[in-house]
């Protein structure tokens, strides 16, 4: 005599999340080489030598420091802008920290928001076809204006305060994310979702529980983008009343001719980008361990 087990049939949502991508074990990447992980640094040490060396070639060839300042220029630069000298502190009364600081607060408050509404579109436009029909020229309108052309708009809607500069990063961040996200969710696994569906599920579990975790990666992606233009633009929010802020300072510099101070402005602004972009790309590998994995 044989038996037979059987087991209850799942509900909308447990069935949803059985068949997410989710619930399958991911299989491991393959190890690296023992010294792949020095050979990587000796050659990005080896690279930023170069680059170092052409620099310095480079600034005593132009023989000019307005067009092309040394490297010993901008360092004295970054102690001046850093600390108070015969009583004047840092870069127009603030520190370098100072305007950084500033700088990262409009550009996280910015993104967050750019995400946000990204993150909603095109969740909307991936999941629903009049919404995706209405919504996408307006995205692709939007994505195709440089910063500076719409921000003329909110100094006169808003004035020149904060609210126009957290407009600019706003908008400049969203397109990104949206297109990343509708892309992923419409392009969402059919098997997936249809055997979600078959057991139960309902609309909105399938794209809680099957679409939107298969859809993670791109999303990831587009944020990184997006966190990336609101860093490009952020010179351009700060030309209005920017100081305190690194794109303001960078800007008033530029008028002076003080090029030293630009490019040390510039480095600023570069190093605490790729900063951030390594703590994005962290976040992204334990909040998606199986991507790139078979």
């Amino acid at each position: 005599m044989s038996t037979s087990l059987s087991t209850p049939p799942a509900t909308g949502r447990q069935a949803a999340a059985d068949a997410s991508p989710v619930a399958a074990p991911a299989a491991t990447r393959p190890p690296r080489a023992p010294g792949g992980r020095r050979r990587r640094i000796g050659l990005r040490v080896l690279a930023l030598g170069v680059l170092y060396l052409l620099w310095e070639l480079t600034a005593r060839a132009a023989g000019n420091p307005t067009f092309i300042p040394s490297p010993a220029a901008v360092w004295d630069q970054l102690v001046l802008t850093s600390t108070t000298h015969d009583g004047i502190r840092g870069y127009s009364g603030h520190l370098l920290i100072e305007h950084l600081a500033v700088s990262l607060r409009r550009i996280l408050i910015g993104s967050l928001i750019g995400v946000g509404g990204g993150l909603l579109l095109g969740v909307g436009m991936g999941t629903v076809s009049w919404i995706r029909v209405v919504v996408e020229p307006v995205v692709t309108f939007v994505r195709a204006l440089p910063p500076l052309a719409y921000f003329s708009l909110f100094i006169i809607w808003f004035g020149i305060d904060e609210t126009p500069k957290l407009w600019l990063l706003s908008i400049a961040a969203l397109p990104p994310v949206a297109v990343a996200t509708a892309s992923a969710v419409y392009s969402a696994p059919t098997e997936l979702v249809e055997a979600a569906r078959a057991l139960g599920a309902g609309r909105w579990q399938v794209v809680r529980d099957v679409v939107l975790p298969s859809a993670q990666p791109e999303i990831f992606t587009g944020i990184r983008l997006a966190v990336g233009i609101a860093y490009s633009s952020v010179v351009a929010a700060e030309t209005i009343n920017g100081v305190p802020g690194i794109g303001g300072m960078v800007r008033d510099a530029q008028r002076y001719s003080q090029t030293d101070v630009v490019v040390l402005g510039l480095f600023a602004i570069g190093l605490s980008g790729l900063l951030i972009d390594a703590l994005l790309r962290t976040a992204e590998n334990r909040l998606i361990p199986w991507r790139g994995r078979a």
